[in-house]
C-alpha cells in the first residue's frame, strides 16, 4: 500500500494577505504549492497568528484549490516569539509527535518558504533528524520547487557533537531508551501506560511546564514525581499542592505568599507555594479548580519567571518548574468561560493523558498482586493478621469491574477485602463485599413505553443525534472522520443529517481552537 502524502507548512504573512486581496494576483507559497502537480492527501497547517483569521485563510484556500475542508487541518500554536528557534523546534515537534508523526504511512513533506526564517530553519533541521520529510519551496518565478540539501545531519554532524557534548547530550538524546528508576514506581504491563512514560521521560529533560490529564485515581502525581526526580532539578524541592482543597479567597496567599498585614489575618509574612518549592518543582493538582484571578497570577509567573506577593509592589524573580493535573475536561471549562485559554496553552507545553485502568490492558492483575504484597508487608507481625492471597474468581471480578475510581479505587476495595475476610484466601464473595455500589445513570437505558402518541422518527432521530455527537466527540470534530465512523460515503452527507436533525454544523469556536492544537 502506497504511504499517504501529508503537506505540513505554517501559514506566514504572505499567504494571509493574498487571501485577503492585498498583493494582487499572487496566491502566495501555500496555495501556489497546492496548485502544482503533486497531490497531497492532507494538508497540515499551522499558525501563530489570530486564530479566526488563520480560518478564514483556509476557507479561502479551498476556494482556489482543489482541496476541501476534509483534506486541511489548521492548528493553534502560542509560539514565544516566531524568532525564537528553540520554541519553534519544542512546539512543532510536541505537535507533530501529538499528530503520531513519524509514521511509516505518511510521506511528509515541509513547505520552507512560508513564514520566519528561524521557521524554515527547524524544518530543515527535523525533515533530518526526528522526522524525515522532504523539503519544498515556492516562488513567484519558478513556482514549485524541490529543496535538496547534500547531507545528513544524523550522520555527518551528530556524533561529533556527541562526543564534544559528553554524557549530557547522550542521556538526553537516548531518552526513550532509558530504564530509568525514576518510573519504576509506576506499576504496569499495558502499553498505553508504556507509551505516556516514554513521552514522560522525553518531557522529563526539558525546562517546560507540562499538563497531566486523567480520570480521578489514574496516578498523576506519581507521574509528576517521576518527572521530576529523572529532570536536573531532581535534588531540589518537590512541593505538591492540590488546588481544589484550597479556600478561593485564600488560593493568591497560598501560591504566591504575602506581607504582613496585606489581608485582615495576615498576622506574618507568608513565603508561599512558588517560593518553597524555588530551583525545583511546584505541582498543582487539580489546577482546573483555582479561582481566575489566581489563574491571570498564575499565567503572569510562567510568562515572566516572577511574583509578587500580595502587599508587595516588587516582583520576585523565581526559578520554579510547573507541572499541573487534572481530571477536568479543560477545553470545554475554556469555552465555558471557567479557565483562561491563555493558560491553557501555557501550561500545556508538555502534555500526557494518563489512560483509565479499564483502558489498560493486563493491569488489574498485576496492579492487584501488588497492592496485597504491600498490605500483607505492612500487617505482618501483628497477631490479628495473617498473610493473604486472592484467588482466582475474585481475580476475574476484579477484571471485569469497570473502576471508575481506577488504581486509588482498586487499593482500597483490596485493603477492605482482606480485612474483612476471614480466611486465607480473598474470596470472589469479600471483593464483592468490599466495592463500592456503582452509581447509576437517574435516566434508565430502556425504551419507550408504547402508547397513543408514541412518535417512533422522533425517537430514531433522538438516537441519530447521540450517535452523531458521539461520532463528532471522538473525532475531535473532524466530520470526514466522524462520516467514517457512522458509515457515511462522505462528510457532505453527515451535513446532510445534521441539517435534517435540526444540529449545529460547525463545532463551538472556542473549543476547536482548544483541541486542535492537540489533536
Amino acid at each position: 500500500m502506497n504511504p499517504k502524502s501529508w503537506l505540513i507548512a505554517w501559514i506566514g504573512a504572505a499567504d494571509h494577505e493574498c487571501a485577503e486581496a492585498k498583493r494582487g494576483s499572487d496566491l502566495g507559497p501555500i496555495a501556489t504549492a497546492l496548485r502544482g502537480k503533486k497531490r497531497y492527501d492532507r494538508v497540515y497547517l499551522l499558525t501563530n497568528y489570530d486564530f479566526d483569521r488563520s480560518k478564514s485563510y483556509c476557507t479561502w484556500l479551498e476556494s482556489v484549490s482543489s482541496y476541501d475542508s476534509s483534506s486541511i487541518d489548521l492548528y493553534s500554536v502560542d509560539l514565544t516569539s516566531p524568532i525564537d528557534y528553540g520554541d519553534i523546534y519544542t512546539q512543532v515537534s510536541s505537535n507533530l509527535q501529538q499528530a503520531g508523526l513519524p509514521r511509516d504511512d505518511v510521506e511528509l513533506t515541509f513547505h520552507v518558504s512560508p513564514g520566519t526564517p528561524a521557521m524554515a530553519a527547524i524544518w530543515i533541521i527535523l525533515s533530518k533528524t526526528r522526522f524525515p520529510a522532504k523539503l519544498i519551496q515556492t516562488s513567484r518565478e519558478k513556482g514549485v520547487e524541490p529543496v535538496d540539501f547534500f547531507f545528513d545531519l544524523a550522520s555527518d554532524f551528530l556524533p561529533e557533537y556527541l562526543q564534544r557534548s559528553g554524557e549530557r547530550v547522550r542521556r538526553l538524546s537516548d531518552a526513550a531508551q532509558l530504564s530509568t528508576p525514576e518510573f519504576e514506581k509506576i506499576i504496569h504491563q499495558s502499553q498505553a501506560v508504556a507509551s505516556q512514560i516514554g513521552l514522560a521521560r522525553r518531557i522529563a529533560a526539558y525546562e517546560v511546564p507540562v499538563l497531566i490529564l486523567g480520570e480521578t485515581g489514574t496516578g498523576k502525581e506519581l507521574f509528576a514525581e517521576a518527572i521530576h526526580a529523572a529532570s536536573s532539578r531532581a535534588g531540589q524541592p518537590f512541593v505538591a499542592v492540590n488546588c481544589g482543597a484550597i479556600a478561593p479567597e485564600l488560593a493568591n496567599s497560598e501560591l504566591f505568599g504575602h506581607k504582613k498585614g496585606a489581608f485582615t489575618g495576615a498576622t506574618a509574612d507568608r513565603k508561599g507555594h512558588f517560593l518553597e518549592a524555588s530551583d525545583g518543582t511546584l505541582f498543582l493538582d487539580e489546577v482546573g479548580d483555582l479561582p481566575l484571578d489566581t489563574q491571570v497570577r498564575l499565567l503572569r509567573a510562567l510568562q515572566s519567571h516572577e511574583i509578587t506577593p500580595m502587599g508587595q509592589s516588587k516582583p520576585i524573580k523565581i526559578n520554579t518548574r510547573i507541572l499541573a493535573a487534572t481530571h477536568r475536561d479543560l477545553a470545554a471549562d475554556v469555552a465555558a468561560g471557567r479557565f483562561r485559554e491563555d493558560l491553557f496553552h501555557r501550561l500545556a507545553v508538555g502534555i500526557l493523558q494518563l489512560p483509565p485502568l479499564r483502558d489498560r490492558t493486563g493491569d488489574v492483575e498485576l496492579l492487584a498482586h501488588h497492592f496485597l504484597a504491600s498490605i500483607n508487608a505492612d500487617s505482618a507481625g501483628r497477631p490479628e493478621a495473617q498473610h493473604k492471597s486472592i484467588s482466582p474468581a475474585a481475580l476475574k471480578i476484579l477484571q471485569s469491574h469497570t473502576w471508575p475510581g481506577n488504581i486509588r479505587e482498586l487499593y482500597h476495595t483490596l485493603l477492605r477485602a482482606v480485612i474483612w475476610s476471614s480466611g486465607p484466601d480473598v474470596t470472589d464473595r469479600d471483593i464483592q463485599s468490599a466495592m463500592l455500589p456503582v452509581a447509576r445513570s437517574s435516566v434508565p437505558n430502556r425504551p419507550p413505553v408504547l402508547s397513543d402518541g408514541f412518535d417512533l422518527q422522533e425517537q430514531l432521530d433522538e438516537v441519530a443525534r447521540s450517535l452523531i455527537n458521539d461520532a463528532l466527540q471522538q473525532s475531535g470534530h473532524r466530520k470526514s472522520t466522524a462520516a467514517k465512523l457512522l458509515g457515511f460515503a462522505n462528510h457532505q452527507t453527515l451535513a446532510n443529517w445534521m441539517k435534517r436533525l435540526g444540529m449545529n454544523v460547525e463545532p463551538p469556536h472556542n473549543r476547536e481552537r482548544i483541541v486542535n492544537k492537540f489533536v
